[in-house]
């Protein structure tokens, strides 16, 4: 099943600094053997309800096994300082759901 790992930026600096610069210069060779995707990425949306940071990245993969496999990889974690350093939020890795999957489904975990 697809999964997911999202990430809310919570503070971002105003221009990008020569580490946000290369860790998004690197971060796409350590999604390609996991099959990441980027879905969403940036500051193009709008907040309904609640509050919300600067940014919200959105990244797709095969699967939750795929998903954990990336964001702990030695190729990941050796460029997380260059983010970290510079950029806080949350990340979160989730399952999606199967086609056709109506919201009352979640009662049957209940």
């Amino acid at each position: 099943m697809t999964a997911y790992a999202l990430m809310h930026v919570r503070s971002v600096p105003a221009q990008p600094n020569a580490e946000v610069v290369e860790y998004l210069q690197r971060i796409d060779a350590t999604l390609d053997p996991f099959g990441g995707r980027f879905r969403a990425h940036g500051d193009d949306f709008t907040v309904v309800e609640g509050s919300w940071g600067p940014g919200a990245i959105l990244i797709e993969f095969p699967d939750r096994e795929q998903a954990h496999g990336w964001y702990h990889s030695p190729a990941y974690q050796e460029i997380t300082a260059l983010r970290t350093n510079s950029i806080e939020g949350d990340i979160i890795l989730l399952n999606g759901v199967p086609e056709g999957y109506r919201g009352a489904d979640s009662l049957a975990h209940h």
